[in-house]
């Protein structure tokens, strides 16, 4: 399907977690970005002048917070940091494309990686709790409930052979 012709086709819910995913990648890309900054300035610098469009105030005001997160890391861990970031990056923009152009295999492929952290983001609501921890936990497990029945009813919505 050629880009120009690309339109929702699924439902409203999952167009909403397709949103959800990408608002993550933004998220991530940003994370990415104080990740190199902080181990490759003139790297960082750059990829920050390719994105300087999409940022948003609030997306600067992020960003200090992860800078400030990861000041203690070595170089090498900040490399891991921002490669990690943007691999989920990868993952949660395929994810969003394919939910958003209710793609089957999008469905299948969100609830297996989504699902796989429900255990973590348990782990690490119970060491520290916090209501943005918790949002995420209950936002994560009602999009894999939402999926599964949706996977399980056939709806017509989803393209079974895309």
């Amino acid at each position: 399907m050629h880009w120009s012709h690309a339109r929702a086709t699924g439902p409203p819910p999952t167009r909403a977690i397709a949103v959800y995913k990408f608002c993550k990648a933004v998220l991530l890309v940003i994370v990415a970005l104080g990740a190199l900054q902080l181990s490759h300035p003139e790297v960082a610098a750059r990829a920050q002048r390719w994105v300087e469009a999409f940022a948003a105030s609030s997306d600067r005001r992020a960003l200090q917070h992860v800078l400030a997160w990861v000041t203690g890391l070595s170089p090498q861990r900040l490399d891991l940091v921002a490669i990690g970031a943007l691999l989920y990056t990868v993952l949660f923009t395929v994810e969003g494309v394919g939910l958003w152009l209710a793609k089957r295999w999008a469905a299948y492929l969100t609830v297996l990686a989504t699902a796989l952290f429900v255990p973590v983001e348990m782990f690490a609501l119970a060491r520290h709790v916090s209501a943005p921890r918790a949002a995420a936990l209950v936002v994560n497990v009602a999009v894999v409930v939402y999926l599964v029945h949706h996977l399980r009813t056939g709806d017509p919505h989803t393209e079974r052979h895309g």
